[in-house]
């Protein structure tokens, strides 16, 4: 069976500056991956490339059977699930979370005159249920909490049953209770059979959901390691990513890192 998502010898280039050096990175059916690095690694231009939104300057990018550049973007991104700060960005604040999931159905954001039957309504419901957030359906996008946001369009990302999924840090910018409630409703789906392939970004080791099953590590845009999660979210992998002596630790199936004392 072919990889679900393949970059080989990619390259991308803005201003002079490589933003990915020359990275190979693929994700086999039922892999769920977490990647992880500091700011400026590579880590959102990675999603941007796997949700056919950027195309590399050199290298190839395969997504489900198909090549960028060789195939009609705009028939293969309602395969692919994205939940990003860019996209919402681009949600109109008045927007109920209700359309905010649905209208994913139609690949738009902001409904207009599209039309949806009850069996859309109904899985944008459940959708919303599943991340908690269900009793949110009538309320405007622009009212909701940060990690209110975050569970819709985690909802959202999963309207049209992709074949992919994307999450770019859903866990950045909530409480220590929004973020354990997500990290919870993510693990739910990541140990679901039914779940497609996905791809987590994330800062910290601590938002990484249980079930996730391998890690890439970046840093400058390069590949620092990657592979099954417990071999490489090791304390050397992540003292090399982050530029800091770290100590990672497993609990059970969460990690935790610190810095290591000097003292």
């Amino acid at each position: 069976m072919p990889d679900a998502a393949a970059l080989h010898d990619v390259v991308v280039r803005r201003s002079g500056r490589n933003l990915l050096d020359h990275v190979d990175f693929s994700v086999a059916e039922g892999d769920r991956w977490v990647v992880l690095g500091p700011n400026g690694a590579g880590k959102s231009t990675m999603l941007r490339l796997l949700s056919a939104r950027l195309h590399p300057t050199s290298g190839t990018v395969d997504i489900l059977g198909e090549r960028l550049g060789r195939t009609d973007i705009f028939e293969l991104r309602p395969l692919i699930g994205l939940a990003s700060q860019e996209l919402a960005d681009s949600i109109p604040v008045e927007e109920t979370a209700l359309d905010v999931v649905v209208t994913a159905g139609y690949g738009i954001t902001g409904r207009w005159r599209e039309h949806y039957d009850e069996l859309d309504l109904d899985r944008a419901r459940t959708l919303l249920a599943a991340f908690g957030v269900e009793k949110l359906s009538d309320r405007m996008f622009g009212t909701l909490s940060t990690g209110e946001r975050k569970r819709v369009l985690s909802a959202r990302a999963l309207m049209t049953d992709p074949e992919l999924l994307l999450l770019d840090e859903p866990a950045s910018g909530l409480d220590l209770g929004g973020r354990e409630e997500l990290v919870r409703s993510l693990s739910q789906l990541a140990k679901d059979p039914a779940t497609p392939v996905t791809v987590l970004v994330t800062h910290h080791v601590e938002e990484i959901p249980p079930g996730y099953t391998h890690a890439l590590l970046l840093r400058s845009g390069t590949v620092v390691a990657a592979g099954p999660i417990e071999e490489t979210l090791t304390s050397r992998n992540l003292t090399r990513t982050f530029g800091l002596p770290l100590v990672v630790e497993q609990r059970g199936e969460r990690f935790t890192a610190r810095a290591v004392s000097l003292a």
